[in-house]
């Protein structure tokens, strides 16, 4: 009987040990996975004056970030389910922890930035700007301080990556940097909010809260809201489970629930710009002159019919009309408008 449970005991206990990293690895090949197409649908939707804007490229840049971070995670959880005995280097294994902790800022960077949507710069006191701005950079800063000074006495405390991910428990449980980050990000998170709110309910009181303003608030607002939830949940994970099993996943989520908006929040204006170029394409193409023959000629038109309707009423243009082209320019006479 003993030698039938002992096998099975270690199974079990290999099976314990592999599960972390097997949940690890499948969370973060779906989330990569979706990442990937929303990268492909972004550059699908852009248009040649958005990828001229400094804000699409950065948002391209946090694809490239959090890509990266699949693929160190990818190699540290896939290594150790299939080779838990020849684990990633060390250095691997640091570069994901850096690649798992710092993208956040950048994230709440880039979604910061929509507020100039709000607070243009032509139009806003330098006292204002400095009033709205200061807070999140000095947070900002403030987190990287704490982040590097976490990872610095996480890095010292093994020279193994076996050794580093026994010290995991230790370094994880009730950890005061982390939660002050986390802390610092909630409350990043609400200031933005709050400003949010307050420069749209101006705006309404003023003259109307146009379209525009609107989706820039609801979008910057669930961007927000889905990893101030994360926070949360990672807080009371830190300070009430031992484990970092169950908080490293909710911070390895956090980071792709992040870009994924922030890529949400691009698609939607990316996609109102790719339809209007379109609309103004083919509007362009609708009344556009051929120089050859003399007409006019209609994206949708099928026949080479002259008849054309000019205001609600089908108009017949001729050779005769077009004989001021090259000096005047084409224009709708009084005598045209008349020729039914």
């Amino acid at each position: 009987m003993s030698s039938v449970t002992g096998p099975e005991g270690a199974i079990s206990e290999f099976i314990d040990e592999i599960r972390p990293c097997f949940d690890y690895t499948l969370a973060n090949t779906s989330c990569s996975a979706c990442l990937f197409t929303l990268l492909v649908v972004l550059l699908g939707f852009s248009t040649k004056e958005s990828r001229r804007r400094v804000v699409f490229q950065l948002n391209v840049f946090a694809i490239c970030v959090a890509l990266t971070l699949g693929i160190l995670t990818g190699l540290t959880s896939g290594k150790a389910v299939v080779d838990p005995f020849n684990q990633v280097s060390t250095s691997v294994y640091i570069a994901a922890i850096v690649f798992a902790l710092y993208p956040p800022l950048l994230y709440d960077s880039i979604l910061l930035t929509r507020l100039f949507a709000l607070y243009p710069v032509t139009s806003t006191s330098s006292l204002t700007l400095v009033k709205i701005f200061t807070f999140p950079f000095c947070v900002k800063c403030a987190r990287v301080v704490v982040l590097t000074l976490f990872l610095n006495d996480y890095v010292k405390s093994g020279f193994t990556t076996q050794a580093l991910v026994q010290n995991q428990e230790a370094s994880w449980y009730r950890n005061p940097r982390i939660t002050a980050e986390w802390t610092m990000q909630i409350a990043d998170n609400f200031f933005f909010l709050y400003n949010l709110r307050i420069r749209t309910s101006l705006i309404q009181r003023v003259g109307g809260i146009s379209e525009r303003i609107r989706q820039i608030f609801y979008v910057s607002a669930a961007n927000f809201v889905f990893p101030l939830i994360f926070n949360i949940a990672q807080i009371i994970f830190i300070t009430t489970d031992r484990s970092p099993y169950t908080g490293a996943l909710l911070l390895l989520i956090n980071n792709y629930v992040a870009v994924i908006g922030v890529i949400f929040a691009t698609l939607w204006f990316s996609g109102s710009e790719w339809v209007r170029s379109h609309k103004e394409s083919l509007a362009d193409d609708m009344f556009s002159l051929n120089p050859n023959t003399g007409r006019i000629d209609g994206a949708a038109r099928k026949t080479d019919n002259e008849i054309v309707v000019i205001g609600r009423s089908p108009v017949t243009l001729h050779m005769g009309d077009f004989a001021r082209w090259d000096s005047d320019g084409f224009q709708t006479t009084g005598d045209m408008s008349e020729r039914v």
